[in-house]
């Protein structure tokens, strides 16, 4: 994101974000039109280009700060706070949480459709790289503290480990977008303990006389 939208003050940026969202929401990524955000949040044209470097700029930093509200809303998360005995525990029960903020939020899937439309356009997908860079931090984090807590593996070199399990989330989150609308309630209760069992399949420790 942008250091100079910091300059930005609070209520104009609301305003701009709000009428984004908007846009977005009614037009899709492809359809939305800077010109009528514009007009709804009465910014200029040149304040726009200066806070950001065109539509997907816009787009994607609306999402990082969406998603800031979703993990505000969700509860904070401490890696350094997990233990052994709650590792795996702690990422369902953050991953329930998740899936009753965006039951409340359904605006967040169709975001996220757009959000990965715009990530598989060569033309304008790589302002969606410096979100994956803030996961893949926070990927790294996690890991790191499963691996000296003992129940991630070790066996593996570290990056390896962070690239699987970045495969991994964005492929089980393309598909909860995808499929959202047509999941069953039982199905999306079943997920956190089904999702994170995946990822316990690929990077945990492996038991006491376990062969791999």
């Amino acid at each position: 994101m942008s250091r100079r939208l910091d300059k930005l003050d609070a209520e104009r940026q609301k305003r701009l974000f709000e009428s984004a969202a908007e846009e977005f929401a009614a037009h899709g990524f492809d359809g939305a039109s800077l010109n009528r955000i514009l007009e709804k949040s009465g910014m200029s044209k040149s304040s726009l280009y200066y806070y950001f470097d065109d539509k997907a700029d816009l787009f994607t930093t609306m999402i990082e700060r969406s998603l800031a509200v979703l993990f505000k809303e969700i509860g904070g998360f401490d890696p350094t706070a997990l233990d052994a005995e709650t590792f795996w525990d702690a990422f369902e029960e953050l991953y329930r949480h998740a899936i009753a903020v965006v039951d409340r939020n359904a605006w967040l899937v169709q975001f996220g459709g757009m959000f990965y439309r715009l990530r598989s356009d060569p033309r304008q997908g790589s302002s969606t790289g410096r979100l994956f860079r803030a996961v893949r931090e926070w990927v790294a984090l996690i890991i790191a503290r499963g691996q000296a807590l003992g129940v991630v593996r070790t066996d593996l070199p570290q990056s390896l480990l962070i690239d699987s399990t970045m495969a991994l989330l964005e492929s089980l989150d393309r598909w909860v977008v995808a499929n959202w609308s047509r999941l069953e309630r039982t199905e999306k209760d079943a997920m956190p303990q089904k999702h994170i069992a995946l990822f316990r399949s690929l990077i945990s420790a492996p038991s006491t006389g376990d062969a791999r």
